[in-house]
């Protein structure tokens, strides 16, 4: 952002638009500093993506990130998504894309093509992450900035509630969360969004308004209306963002203590499995979300099983949840019947959710599991023979052709084909 000289109401930042109310004054580049200081490091010359919808929160994000990043001599992408859920969708993503440019700040269009149908919002958001996370890999951008802010924060909350989560859910949106290809920042969620609408006023740009947010068959937007005060933070949104607050805290101890768990008890592999101490893992609550963790990072998933069920898989001793399998020796492994099929292999593809191709790919090469066939190639001692068939692969016409973990065809070859572990969200420590 090509910050306006500074005023005395504000220091190092965009004096306030005529008729502003002081609590709605715009976000300064020393605050925007501030806030993203505690989600770093991020070192010299950092390159990150910012998802800008061009409605007034996600384009003080970008306004404040090219200010930021620049300063820092890095590079800011906005990545503008067009759902084309709407006939003006397109152009409005152009549009936006444009008036980006137009401020000096690269912007890249990313098609959705959403078919319509029920749960729009919420396929919306899950196809809207994974087109940026693969934009992140694409562009090498270790960090990917999203402009959530306080009221979404509240919103959310009570969203996790009503669908009764526990109270790892109600600690609602973190400001720093792993994913695959990037970490997840969100250094806007304690500011209130009429402090961005303020930033967006006082640089001379005209938002996007999606209809669809003021939709009341939407969920969100009917407790949005409940909520009230939409510009600022009034007692009940505020009092939500509290309790979000003390949810993550005790969000925090618990992850702490169950790395200290999984140090001792359990050992992740980039084969895809783990192999777990049964009895140092215990049967207690930690043990529990310790055990859910490497479940959903075997299983590729989103979220981790009911904490139900993974007591009663604890309870057990083996047994299969969330396609992963565990067996009495502490083995845990995808399980191979809930494995995808096979994606086209070109450099970057995600398959199965959790294994990313780094290298090249030879012409019609699909990326998929090893599968039986592969039983049969010699492999190390530390990759048990169960889990061969789950292996990452490159199928040509219908055989294998590389199998990286097993350096098959030959170790050169495997090298050039390199695949990385990259669960939905983020490796297990």
């Amino acid at each position: 952002m090509r910050a306006a000289a500074p005023s005395a109401a504000e220091p190092g930042g965009l004096p306030a638009p005529p008729g502003l109310s002081a609590d709605a004054a715009p976000v300064t580049t020393a605050e925007f500093a501030a806030l993203m200081a505690p989600l770093g490091p991020f070192g010299p010359a950092p390159c990150l993506v910012a998802g800008v919808s061009g409605g007034p929160h996600s384009l003080a994000l970008a306004l404040l990130a090219e200010s930021w990043v620049r300063c820092r001599g890095g590079v800011l992408l906005a990545a503008v998504c067009d759902h084309g859920l709407r006939p003006e969708s397109a152009a409005e993503a152009a549009g936006v894309a444009a008036m980006l440019a137009a401020r000096g700040i690269a912007a890249e269009v990313l098609t959705l093509r959403l078919a319509p149908g029920g749960g729009v919002q919420e396929r919306a958001r899950e196809a809207r992450l994974a087109a940026l996370s693969e934009l992140c890999a694409a562009r090498g951008a270790p960090w990917l900035l999203l402009g959530h802010h306080i009221a979404d924060q509240a919103e959310t909350l009570l969203l996790r509630a009503l669908a009764g989560s526990g109270a790892a859910g109600l600690a609602a949106m973190a400001p720093v969360r792993p994913a695959a290809t990037a970490l997840v920042l969100r250094p806007l969620l304690g500011l209130p969004p009429a402090r961005l609408e303020a930033v967006v006023a006082a640089a001379g740009l005209a938002p996007v308004r999606d209809p669809s947010n003021t939709e009341p068959r939407f969920l969100r937007v009917r407790l949005r209306a409940v909520l009230g005060d939409p510009g600022g933070v009034g007692a009940a949104t505020a009092a939500l963002a509290e309790a979000a607050g003390r949810f993550s805290a005790r969000r925090r101890q618990v992850e702490a203590a169950v790395a200290d768990r999984l140090a001792e008890a359990a050992s992740m592999h980039e084969a895809g499995f783990a192999r777990l101490d049964l009895v140092a893992l215990g049967q207690d609550a930690v043990a529990r979300a310790a055990l859910g963790a490497l479940l959903r990072a075997v299983g590729g998933a989103a979220f981790a099983p009911a904490e139900a069920a993974v007591a009663a898989l604890l309870a057990r001793g083996e047994g299969t949840l969330g396609g992963a399998v565990l067996r009495r020796s502490g083995l845990l492994l995808r399980e191979s019947a809930a494995l995808a099929p096979p994606v086209p292999a070109r450099r970057g593809a995600l398959w199965d959710a959790r294994f990313r191709l780094a290298g090249d790919a030879p012409p019609r090469a699909l990326f998929g599991a090893a599968g039986k066939a592969a039983r049969a190639l010699p492999r190390p001692a530390w990759i048990p023979a169960a889990v061969v068939p789950t292996l990452p692969a490159l199928l040509y016409d219908e055989r294998l052709a590389v199998v990286p973990a097993l350096a098959y065809p030959s170790p050169d070859i495997a090298a050039r084909h390199a695949v990385f572990f990259a669960p939905h969200a983020g490796a297990v420590a």
